[in-house]
């Protein structure tokens, strides 16, 4: 058996079909014609005018070839698999040396052991960066947060000699950020003193160089944001800005 290729005498369309069958059939207008004379028109469809009719699909015997592209072997896996068990070992259905069993479209245990461990190892690797970066920081934040008072420390300059501060919020991976809640209203020079000696402090107790610093003092009137750049100022009600945070008077 071979399968020949021709070309549909009413609307031109390729048909295939058995050699041994003397008929052809169009599966596009269910032309029904010799075989012979498909073979024909494909070798010279110029000589051939097309005439484009319309033919009811006849029923009964076919007279075309039909080559499944992708048949669902998985579905037929699992229905035969169905019946197998419905069945007594005796007269379980065989499967075949070439058909796709259910397990055979299951992940292979390996494969899932080896997916398992590798999410693992990420895991790892990331609480191994993880922790140690948060315990660096809570010590820091608590060495800071222990000699916090000497940030007021008075000079001639600068007087805190009847200055009281009660709020205080330090954060950042390196207590880069912090937030000062004030009793009292500061000038400018008092902004940049408390900035100068709380960078100095955290220099201190990183044992390095502090890096860029950020500060916020919030007083009864006015906002300072202080940094290495120099302070500027809002005026308004800080009370709803300020965050939750330990109490230090």
């Amino acid at each position: 058996m071979a399968t020949k290729q021709g070309m549909c005498r009413n609307c031109g369309s390729l048909v295939m079909f058995d050699d041994r069958d003397e008929l052809c059939e169009c599966i596009f207008c269910n032309c029904v014609f010799p075989s012979k004379e498909a073979e024909d028109i494909l070798a010279n469809p110029d000589g051939h005018e097309f005439k484009n009719e319309k033919f009811e699909k006849q029923e009964g015997t076919k007279h075309y070839y039909a080559n499944p592209v992708m048949p669902d072997i998985v579905e037929k896996a699992v229905n035969r698999d169905k019946v197998s068990k419905t069945q007594p070992d005796s007269a379980k259905l065989k499967a075949s040396e070439f058909e796709i069993s259910p397990n055979d479209v299951k992940a292979p245990k390996k494969l899932v052991i080896g997916m398992a461990a590798g999410a693992l190892v990420i895991v790892a690797i990331i609480l191994a960066i993880a922790f140690p970066l948060y315990f660096s920081r809570k010590a820091l934040k608590e060495a800071i947060t222990d000699d916090i008072g000497s940030i007021f420390s008075s000079t001639d300059e600068v007087s805190y000699s009847e200055f009281e501060y009660k709020q205080i919020n330090i954060y950042g991976l390196s207590c880069q950020f912090i937030k000062l809640g004030l009793s009292d209203g500061i000038t400018d020079a008092q902004a940049k003193t408390l900035y100068s000696n709380y960078v100095n402090l955290r220099s201190e107790k990183r044992g390095e160089d502090s890096g860029e610093v950020e500060m916020y003092i919030y007083t009864p009137n006015t906002i300072y944001f202080v940094n290495s750049e120099g302070v500027s100022t809002d005026v308004q009600t800080p009370v709803e800005i300020l965050e939750p945070t330990e109490t230090s008077k």
